[in-house]
């Protein structure tokens, strides 16, 4: 009975420390593994593209010097560790979701949300490249308001989902009176605009920097990607930014999903694609005019 007695404690501790061993082996594995990968954050640098250093097996897709597509891989960020700031001047309460904050001023009225940035931004480039004509948007009732026509003088009278423009302020084509454009467009266009009024792209194999993840609605969410690379295999990886809700630090997201790739996301039809806070399903990807 002793012996009987011993035995079992025998295979009682054995089995006790088999499940004492396991979890140490799978976290040394898992810190080995940490050494091994190389990082993929500069943190000493001041633009999107050199901050990120390109997975090993791929190349940087080449775009045309002085395009859109080099304008944003060329963005520059804030010092690493800056965190993501509201328009109030408050700290935002998730702090973990980025490697990188745009430098985009964000309006302390509140107004520049998650669309509005990039509006922001696609506007800039255009008045920045002689391109101000291209500078327009439907506000959610559909109704058209271009940059060339607000600067004429031309205002929306607004009421309900009816909408005229008439001249009734003096022709002004600055700087300052192009974000009080941009404003206006902040306060009657957004995600559902937008999803409303860009061509869908329906093969992902040709996304490019500059296309948009985008979910329409009241609240929707749209992301932009600011960069690109590809292997030989064809496939691609991409980064992506985005502006919140309340309005905030524009900043490029990590991919909380895959570690291995952070900050780099594969890019699906259909999927769904988890970016920072945020989770889009029933979704469509859409490119600027």
């Amino acid at each position: 009975m002793k012996k009987f007695l011993l035995t079992i404690c025998i295979l009682a501790s054995l089995v006790a420390l088999a499940f004492q061993l396991k979890p140490v082996k799978r976290v040394a594995h898992t810190f080995k593994a940490s050494i091994e990968t190389p990082s993929l954050i500069n943190k000493d640098s001041l633009t999107i593209r050199s901050r990120v250093n390109v997975p090993e097996g791929y190349k940087r897709v080449t775009y045309t010097k002085g395009s859109f597509e080099d304008y944003l891989r060329n963005y520059e960020l804030k010092p690493f560790g800056s965190k993501i700031i509201n328009y109030d001047n408050t700290e935002y309460f998730w702090q973990r979701g980025h490697v990188g904050i745009l430098e985009v001023p964000v309006p302390k009225n509140g107004l520049q949300q998650c669309a509005d940035a990039l509006i922001r931004i696609r506007s800039e480039y255009l008045w920045k490249n002689n391109r101000k004509d291209e500078i327009g948007f439907n506000f959610t009732s559909g109704h058209y308001c271009s940059w060339n026509k607000y600067a004429e003088g031309y205002r929306p009278k607004i009421n309900g989902s009816k909408v005229t423009f008439n001249k009734t302020a003096r022709v002004d084509h600055s700087k300052a009176n192009f974000y009080k454009y941009l404003n206006l467009i902040y306060m009657y266009s957004g995600t559902l605009s937008l999803y409303n009024e860009l061509s869908e792209i329906k093969d992902v194999s040709k996304l490019k920097i500059g296309d948009m993840l985008i979910k329409g609605g009241t609240p929707g969410h749209i992301v932009m990607i600011c960069d690109e690379v590809i292997n030989d295999q064809g496939e691609k990886r991409f980064l992506l930014f985005q502006g919140n809700t309340p309005a905030q630090s524009v900043h490029l997201v990590k991919n909380l999903e895959d570690s291995n790739i952070s900050p780099w996301y594969q890019l699906k039809k259909d999927a769904v694609i988890p970016v920072s806070n945020y989770t889009f399903d029933s979704s469509k990807f859409v490119r600027f005019k």
